[in-house]
């Protein structure tokens, strides 16, 4: 088995050495010894770490990562979380297209004003999930300014 010293499993994979030092602390990687001062991983350390990239990308927290591994450091990825992420995805995903089809409006439309343009109210309504209202005259809801509304 060939061991790689912190340096170049920080090359290799881009992961910082404080981090990797950090993640041994917390437990997602485990060093097998140290060469002088120098910490040794095996081979199977840059699939971990891979592991742990593609959950951060994910949204996973480190806590959250690091229960997908067993007790013997091989992943044990509950399939639940993964659907329920997968699905927090899709949600964020097509909020983030609502919003980008608004900016997208906005920066095209001809109207004078976005508020008098029926395309942008509807995607501004969409888009936050509330009724979007004009108010009729410039008063705005009568006695509001009484509220401090």
């Amino acid at each position: 088995m060939r061991l790689m010293d912190i340096g170049e499993v920080a090359e290799r994979s881009g992961v910082p050495p404080s981090t990797l030092r950090y993640y041994e602390e917390i437990g997602l990687i485990r060093s097998l010894g140290r060469h002088g001062l120098r910490r040794q991983f095996d081979a199977d350390v840059l699939l971990k770490l891979s592991l742990v990239e593609l959950g951060k990308t994910a949204g996973f927290s480190l806590a959250e990562i690091a229960g997908m591994f067993g007790r013997d450091g091989r992943p044990d990825i509950p399939r639940d979380q993964l659907h329920a992420k997968a699905d927090d995805l899709q949600r964020q995903m097509l909020d983030l297209r609502m919003l980008r089809d608004a900016l997208r409006h906005v920066a095209n439309c001809p109207a004078p004003s976005h508020l008098e343009c029926p395309t942008f109210r509807k995607l501004l309504k969409a888009a936050t999930g509330k009724r979007v209202t004009r108010p009729r005259s410039g008063i705005g809801r009568r006695g509001s300014s009484q509220r401090g509304e």
